[in-house]
Formats: C-alpha cells, sequence, structure tokens
C-alpha cells in the first residue's frame, strides 16, 4: 500500500514540474505573434489562447503546430492569454510588447 501512495504522490508532483512560458513580438506588418511552451520543452501545440480588450474576449484560438499564435494587433489597450490550464496561464500586456 505504501508503494502506491508514494508512486501517486511522484505522479502527481511530476505532473505541475512545468512552468508555462509565452513571448509576443510585433512583426511590424500589424500583426503579432506569440510563442508558448512550457519549462520542460513541452510543445504547446493545441493550447488554448486568447486576446482579451475591455475584459471581453475579441480572438480565440489555439497554439499552432509550431507553438505560434498569429493576430491582428488590436487598437488599443489589450492583453495576449496562453491558458494552459489553471496555475499554467501567461497574460502579456499589449504595451510589454516590443515593435
Amino acid at each position: 500500500m505504501r508503494k502506491i501512495v508514494v508512486a501517486t504522490l511522484f505522479a502527481a508532483s511530476s505532473l505541475f514540474a512545468h512552468s508555462a512560458l509565452m513571448s509576443c513580438f510585433d512583426n511590424g506588418d500589424g500583426t503579432i505573434t506569440c510563442e508558448g511552451g512550457f519549462s520542460d520543452g513541452s510543445s504547446a501545440t493545441g493550447t488554448a489562447f486568447k486576446v482579451v480588450q475591455n475584459g471581453k474576449t475579441v480572438v480565440s484560438g489555439k497554439m499552432d503546430d509550431y507553438s505560434e499564435f498569429t493576430f491582428e494587433k488590436p487598437e488599443g489597450e489589450f492583453e495576449a492569454v496562453f491558458d494552459a490550464g489553471e496555475g499554467h496561464q501567461v497574460v502579456i500586456k499589449g504595451s510589454d510588447i516590443a515593435q
């Protein structure tokens, strides 16, 4: 029984052994590309992504096969959100994305 408990605790801790990462850059053509991933090197393909403006989602989708998402740059303030589930969310303000 003790082995089962230890194995279960180890497996559960392994699930949370990585952190979500994202960086975004202005392409200079009116679009922004965000790249996502995890600190253990895992791909972010299929991970949820959205752009939020004034509390409303204005763009949503999933990271592509290259763990990227490109969108048209909104006018005004916005946030890019990489959402891999609870505790694995990265938010970048549009004002922090260098041109």
